[in-house]
């Protein structure tokens, strides 16, 4: 009978920089470009990625989603920095915070936050998310911090 061909072992593409082609219903295909940061343990086809351009992480079953098309993956590397301030960074972790936001009109507006982690390869990111809105978002919130965009509350307790 046919041979069953032989399942190559997927190339891990944890840390890599991807794109590929996303289409939403019937409207056009979209190019996204983006750093694929984790590979979920508890289900190993979905990953997490941070699109280029775009604040919050976005969970996806790369190979599988039938939305995702011509994925490739980059020859370039994520660069890696060196954290400006690790004890602040682990200061950080777990605090709520005040994040400043600019607006369109140049007011700032202030979000009410918790820093939840470090962000796996873009080592200077922090995840993040707010009380108005509960996503998954990450930014380098040392850069905020020292520019005075975020404040650590106290610890309530």
């Amino acid at each position: 009978g046919p041979s069953k061909p032989i399942s190559q072992p997927r190339r891990n593409i944890v840390g890599c920089r991807i794109q590929h082609g996303w289409k939403e219903g019937s409207g056009p295909v979209t190019q996204w470009k983006g750093t694929v940061l984790d590979q979920v343990p508890v289900n190993p086809s979905l990953y997490l990625i941070k699109y280029d351009g775009f604040d919050c992480v976005y969970g996806l079953e790369l190979h599988k989603d039938e939305r995702v098309s011509a994925l490739e993956v980059l020859p370039d590397r994520v660069a890696s920095s060196r954290i400006s301030d690790a004890h602040l960074a682990d200061t950080m972790i777990g605090k709520a915070v005040e994040h400043m936001f600019e607006t369109e009109d140049g007011s700032k507006d202030e979000w009410r936050g918790m820093v939840l982690a470090r962000a796996p390869i873009m080592n200077t990111w922090f995840y993040i998310t707010y009380e108005k809105d509960p996503v998954l978002y990450m930014y380098q919130l040392l850069d905020d911090y020292k520019e005075g965009d975020l404040r650590i509350m106290p610890d309530s307790s």
